[in-house]
């Protein structure tokens, strides 16, 4: 009973953990700063995200980030609420 109250206690910590991430700005974040803020976001996705945005001039809305090569629906589904336009 003490080992399961504990995993219990341990997947609450975890879970809450995982929503402690802060919204960002992809329009204007660092490699790093988006990398640290999306589940699934690397430096290497992050970088694509910053080369994709120097290109075509920003960002018009969250859900674009589909167009990034490496980054798909099931990333910007996890995501979404995270990504801020500004």
């Amino acid at each position: 009973m003490k080992i399961k109250t504990t995993l219990i206690a341990l997947a609450a910590l975890f879970a809450s953990s995982l929503s402690l991430a802060a919204p960002v700005n992809i329009n204007t974040a660092s490699a790093t700063e988006i990398a640290d803020a999306l589940n699934g976001v690397g430096m290497v996705r992050a970088e694509a995200l910053i080369d994709y945005r120097t290109a075509n001039g920003g960002f018009t809305s969250a859900e674009q980030i589909i167009d990034v090569r490496g980054i798909g629906q099931v990333t910007f589904e996890k995501n979404k609420d995270d990504i801020l336009i500004k």
